[in-house]
């Protein structure tokens, strides 16, 4: 990667997301109205058992699992529309390299990511409450990894679809699995042993868990600095993959 050329993409997509209204308000105020709904449907129940009440246990997973969701579907509608509109052509003729544009978009989106982030995280914590073990920076943190993994993957899923339709048909295959098997709905554990396996091998996974960390401890754990790894890891190899499997065009 040439880090002029890098630097370039990197402001292009940020240029292009400034202008796109309707994008912006999907990565910034989505989030927002969607941890409000959470808090009106959970916010009055109780902690039993020593469990942390509801809210915080569904807000603190949410707020990693919406970057994932959404910089999934925008990315990969956004990569789709550069191929069919010829620009994705036209840049791959200059000396853009494909890893300058991949991770050039990984950057931009996760520089949006952090103010996503930011925002959901101070309407979870400052207006409705949120309380966890350890820090609000580290869930943020961890809410831009997810939301780089959801990018990484929407650039790679982009690769093999030819209109926005199919790059939407994608979210069935790639993220609702995840979701269903990142222990959200019931702890990994305690699934069946194939299940398990297959939710072992899935990034969204990692992310899960060491949001769970977070809300559980205080200081950092091994636990929680092995989950970011395994997902960071997977940022950069997706982004890889992306990389080799992209095609200038559509048709």
């Amino acid at each position: 990667m040439n880090p002029r050329i890098l630097a370039a993409t990197v402001g292009r997509v940020l240029r292009q997301l400034r202008h796109d209204r309707r994008t912006v308000a999907l990565l910034v105020v989505v989030p927002a109205l969607l941890l409000t709904l959470l808090y009106y449907m959970y916010g009055d129940q109780p902690a039993t058992g020593g469990q942390p009440a509801l809210f915080d246990r569904v807000a603190l997973i949410m707020l990693g699992v919406f970057p994932f969701v959404i910089m999934f579907l925008v990315t990969s509608i956004a990569m789709l529309r550069e191929r069919t509109s010829g620009t994705l052509e036209r840049l791959l003729t200059t000396p853009l390299g494909r890893l300058d544009l991949l991770f050039g978009y990984g950057i931009a989106f996760g520089l949006a990511a952090a103010v996503q982030a930011t925002v959901a995280s101070a309407v979870a914590y400052w207006l409705f409450d949120l309380s966890t073990a350890g820090s609000p920076a580290l869930v943020i943190a961890i809410a831009v990894l997810d939301a780089l993994l959801g990018v990484a993957l929407g650039l790679l899923c982009s690769a093999f679809a030819r209109t926005e339709f199919q790059a939407v048909q994608f979210m069935p295959v790639v993220v609702i699995p995840q979701l269903l098997l990142c222990g959200l709905f019931v702890a990994r554990d305690e699934m069946a042993g194939w299940l398990e396996a297959v939710s072992n091998v899935l990034p969204l996974s990692y992310a899960v868990s060491a949001l769970t960390e977070v809300g559980a401890y205080p200081e950092p754990t091994a636990t929680l600095w092995r989950d970011l790894t395994v997902v960071a890891g997977a940022v950069v190899a997706a982004l890889v993959l992306a990389a080799a499997t992209l095609r200038r065009r559509s048709g």
